[in-house]
């Protein structure tokens, strides 16, 4: 049987302050691909954020990181094009220092 591809959102998330989130799993029997990621702050200050992809069955840990404590000013983006590939059941995880932080994830999942 093909495989088959499906472009998609993979997840959006706007977490509380401080605290980790889950932005994406990867669903059973699948494989994804993480194409971008962007960080929308809607506040009038600068936060810091943190995104992670976390393998399957593991606890979060300073390994994991992809970017740890990146500054986004004010009212601004960033969007990260790094093609993180995941396996079934591993996460991406995202934190923000402050609230009113959007999260995205944009790619591929292959079943």
């Amino acid at each position: 049987m093909a495989k088959q591809e499906n472009f998609k959102i993979l997840g959006q998330v706007s977490p509380n302050a401080a605290t980790v989130s889950t932005l994406y799993t990867v669903p059973a029997s699948t494989q994804s691909v993480v194409s971008t990621i962007n960080v929308c702050n809607t506040t009038a200050s600068a936060t810091t954020c943190r995104i992670a992809a976390v393998p399957n069955g593991e606890s979060l840990s300073l390994e994991h990181y992809i970017a740890y404590d990146a500054t986004v000013t004010a009212k601004d983006s960033v969007s990260l094009t790094i093609g993180v590939t995941l396996g079934t059941g591993d996460t991406l995880s995202v934190y923000a220092s402050t609230a009113s932080v959007s999260f995205s994830a944009f790619g591929s999942e292959v079943s």
